[in-house]
C-alpha cells in the first residue's frame, strides 16, 4: 500500500490551466477581498488564459448586473466581459422562468443585478405584493431594509412562491465577515413560516447555469468556501480547487464533511499555474513532500523529514497530508481534527494554521 494514491487531494502532475478548459471562479474572496483584488491574481489569472484555459466569473452575489461585475474586474486588471460573468440572479431567473413560463409576474428584493436578471429572461418585474407576483426573487443588496423585506413577507403570506439566488450568511469583507442575503432571506422565512427555494451554490442549478454559458467540458470549480463552492461542485459533478484567501482557514478545512471536501488546495488562485502534489500512504501514516502525519489509537502526529525533498513551494504540504489522515478517520462525518506535532517545525506550522498542538 506504501505509496499508493488516495482519492482525497490526488493532486495534479500538469497545472489545472492545462488540464481543465475552464475555471469557473467564485468573485468574492477569491479574486478580490473587498474593493482590492488578491495580491498576484490577475497576473495568475493573465497566465491561465495565456495557457488555453476559458474563465468564468460566478458570483452569488446577485445586486450587480453582468456589465457591472465585468467593469469592476477589468478596474482590477482582469479583463473581463459581460458573457464570462454569471450571477445567481441568472440562475434564479432561469429556473423560475422554467417554472412558471414566460412573462410571469415577479418581485424582485435585492440589488440592481436581480431585476436585470429577470427580465432578461422574458420574465414581468413587478413593486408591489399587490401586483399579485407568482414568485418573490430575493437576492443580495447594500440597500435592502425593512420596506422592501416587508414586501416580500406580505407576497409569500399571499401565496407567491420565495426564491432565493443564495443562502449566505456572510459575505467576506476586509473588515471581517459581514451580513449576507442568506441573513435577510431568514427574516423573511422566519416571518412567514416558509423554507425558500435556493438556487444559487451548492444548488446544481447555478453550476448548471455556468456550464451552460461557458460550454465547459472540464470544469474546476475555484472557490474559498466549503458549504458553496465546493459541495456546490461536487453536487454538479465538477472538479474543485479551494483557495484560502477568504473565509475558509486550516482549522475549517480540515472538519469538513465528505461533501466539502476539495480535490485540490492552494494558498491563492496561482495555483491554477502550478502542479498540485498528491498525498500519498507511507506505511502507518501519510506523506506529502517532507511531511509525515503518523496514525494511531490517540491524536494524528504530525512530523517533518528535512531529509525528503520538498514537492512544493506554497507551504501547504503538511495541511495535504493532514487533511488526508483526518478525513480517512473519519470518511462519512466532520470532526474535528486531533493532532500534535513531532518537532518544533510541527508545532510552528501549527501554530500558523491556528490548530492546537
Amino acid at each position: 500500500m506504501s505509496g499508493a494514491p488516495v482519492p482525497l487531494l490526488v493532486g495534479a502532475t500538469e497545472p489545472p490551466c492545462r488540464a481543465y478548459d475552464v475555471a469557473l471562479l467564485d468573485l468574492d474572496g477569491v479574486v478580490y477581498v473587498g474593493s482590492e483584488a488578491v495580491p498576484g491574481v490577475p497576473e495568475a489569472l493573465a497566465a491561465a488564459r495565456a495557457a488555453g484555459m476559458r474563465l468564468g466569473f460566478v458570483t452569488n452575489n446577485a445586486s450587480r448586473t453582468p456589465e457591472e461585475v465585468a467593469g469592476h474586474l477589468s478596474a482590477l486588471d482582469v479583463p473581463a466581459s459581460a458573457a464570462e460573468v454569471i450571477t445567481s440572479s441568472q440562475a434564479a431567473a432561469t429556473v423560475v422562468a422554467q417554472r412558471l413560463g414566460p412573462g410571469a409576474r415577479v418581485l424582485p428584493v435585492g440589488g440592481p443585478g436581480v431585476a436585470a436578471a429577470l427580465e432578461a429572461a422574458a420574465l414581468t418585474v413587478v413593486a408591489r405584493a399587490e401586483d399579485e407576483p407568482l414568485a418573490v426573487v430575493q437576492g443580495y443588496g447594500r440597500d435592502v431594509g425593512w420596506t422592501a423585506l416587508a414586501e416580500a413577507v406580505v407576497a409569500v403570506r399571499n401565496g407567491a412562491e420565495h426564491v432565493a439566488t443564495n443562502a449566505d450568511a456572510t459575505i467576506p469583507s476586509p473588515r471581517g465577515p459581514l451580513p449576507g442575503n442568506g441573513a435577510l432571506v431568514g427574516v423573511v422565512s422566519a416571518v412567514t413560516g416558509r423554507r425558500p427555494l435556493v438556487t444559487g451554490k451548492p444548488d446544481p442549478a447555478m453550476h448548471a447555469e455556468c456550464v451552460r454559458r461557458t460550454h465547459a467540458r472540464r470544469p474546476l470549480v475555484v472557490g474559498d468556501r466549503l458549504d458553496t463552492d465546493v459541495e456546490g461542485g461536487r453536487r454538479a459533478g465538477a472538479a474543485t480547487l479551494l483557495v484560502l484567501t477568504g473565509v475558509t482557514d486550516p482549522a475549517v478545512l480540515l472538519a469538513a464533511g465528505p461533501h466539502q471536501r476539495p480535490d485540490l488546495l492552494a494558498p491563492d488562485a496561482r495555483g491554477l499555474l502550478t502542479p498540485h502534489p498528491g498525498v500519498v500512504a507511507d506505511g502507518g501514516g501519510w506523506r506529502c513532500g517532507q511531511w509525515t502525519v503518523r496514525r494511531g489509537d490517540g491524536p494524528l502526529r504530525l512530523g517533518r523529514d528535512a531529509g525528503r525533498a520538498p514537492t512544493s513551494a506554497d507551504g501547504l504540504d503538511g495541511l495535504r497530508a493532514l487533511c488526508v489522515a483526518h478525513w480517512v478517520r473519519h470518511p462519512g462525518t466532520a470532526a474535528p481534527v486531533q493532532v500534535t506535532a513531532d518537532g518544533e517545525a510541527a508545532a510552528t506550522v501549527l501554530r500558523q494554521w491556528g490548530l492546537p498542538s
